[in-house]
């Protein structure tokens, strides 16, 4: 059983920064297309960045791409989302997933497991 937990959420003043981490245990993680979502409260859910098995690739949203940062380490199971120069409207919970078949994609449908989530708030 794969399993996914988010780590490093929390509050934060626009501007600033946060580096959220997801610990995945079960499976061949190195294998694993990783990414992350995010939901604010009322909307859907949205995707946010990914990153093939390898590192080799990465994909960003519009909205995040400058700013936030996807890498992982596969020696640790773990992928991170490095966010920089943080908005009000970045303020949402986010959430990793992982695609076990190594596919880079933006589709939360395409994603097999995903994490319970960490708050992110954004708020002077």
């Amino acid at each position: 059983q794969v399993q996914l937990v988010e780590s490093g959420g929390g509050l934060v003043q626009p501007g600033g920064s946060l580096t959220l981490s997801c610990k995945v245990s079960g499976g061949t993680f190195s294998r694993f297309a990783m990414g992350w979502f995010r939901q604010a409260p009322g909307k859907g859910r949205d995707f946010v960045a990914a990153i093939s098995a390898t590192s080799r690739y990465t994909d960003y949203a519009a909205s995040v791409k400058g700013r936030f940062t996807v890498s992982r380490d596969n020696a640790d199971n773990t992928v991170f989302l490095q966010m920089n120069s943080l908005k009000v409207d970045d303020m949402a919970v986010y959430y990793c997933a992982a695609e076990m078949t190594g596919l880079l994609t933006t589709q939360g449908r395409d994603y097999d497991y995903w994490g319970q989530g960490t708050q992110v708030t954004v708020s002077s």
